[in-house]
């Protein structure tokens, strides 16, 4: 593998706990239930607005409700969101076998480029790009196989790391190898189902699988 790309809530970063504070904000002021951080984790992958879909009621205004959302979690700090263990340590380590690394989520784009720089580092990885309505989410291959062109690496070349059933499915519409994270937010079971078949449960193995 020339190249692996990584998923980022759930799989670089636990940022849980921030969206759920953001989503309930946004819920409160349009007067709808709070949901727990539980429903928060099954409602996330597929990007703001299937998130905002997820858990507002069918009545609530969409359109308002996710733009709020994008504001409150474009200024949010990220005081709660940490990083995985071992994941720097392990992207340090295929930087210095040459290995290009790069981030490939449904997350906003500027929170996507904040966070990684917050927690990262400026430069860490050779690509990262959120939801900037430049490309359609994830399981859509567009944006993957984008960012194996600009990087000057085959898809049968990458591999591509993820905690979610959306990962799995864009790593196999782009002809990448996937491979699942089962630390994030979801099960192996919930994994299984949608077709992935290789698991690993840190980031150490990662660097043996490779």
């Amino acid at each position: 593998m020339k190249a692996v790309f990584f998923d980022l809530d759930g799989t670089l970063l636990d940022t849980l706990p921030d969206i759920h504070v953001c989503v309930n904000a946004v819920l409160k002021e349009y007067s709808c239930p709070a949901v727990s951080p539980d429903e928060t984790r099954a409602a996330i992958g597929s990007g703001a607005r299937a998130l905002m879909e997820r858990v507002l009621p069918s009545d609530a205004p969409l359109e308002e409700c996710l733009a709020r959302f994008r504001t409150l979690y474009a200024e949010n700090s990220g005081e709660h969101t940490r990083v995985y263990g071992g994941a720097r340590e392990c992207i340090a380590e295929l930087k210095g076998r040459g290995v290009k690394v790069a981030v490939i989520t449904n997350k906003p784009h500027e929170a996507t480029v904040r966070v990684a720089e917050k927690f990262f580092g400026t430069g860490t990885f050779d690509f990262v790009a959120g939801d900037s309505g430049d490309f359609p989410v994830k399981p859509d291959p567009a944006l993957a196989r984008y960012a194996a062109l600009t990087l000057r690496v085959s898809p049968a070349e990458t591999l591509f790391l993820g905690d979610g059933e959306t990962d799995f499915l864009t790593a196999k519409n782009a002809g990448m190898r996937p491979l699942a994270a089962l630390w994030g937010y979801r099960t192996r079971e919930q994994l299984y189902a949608a077709g992935a078949r290789e698991f690993i449960e840190g980031f150490d193995e990662l660097l043996k699988y490779l």
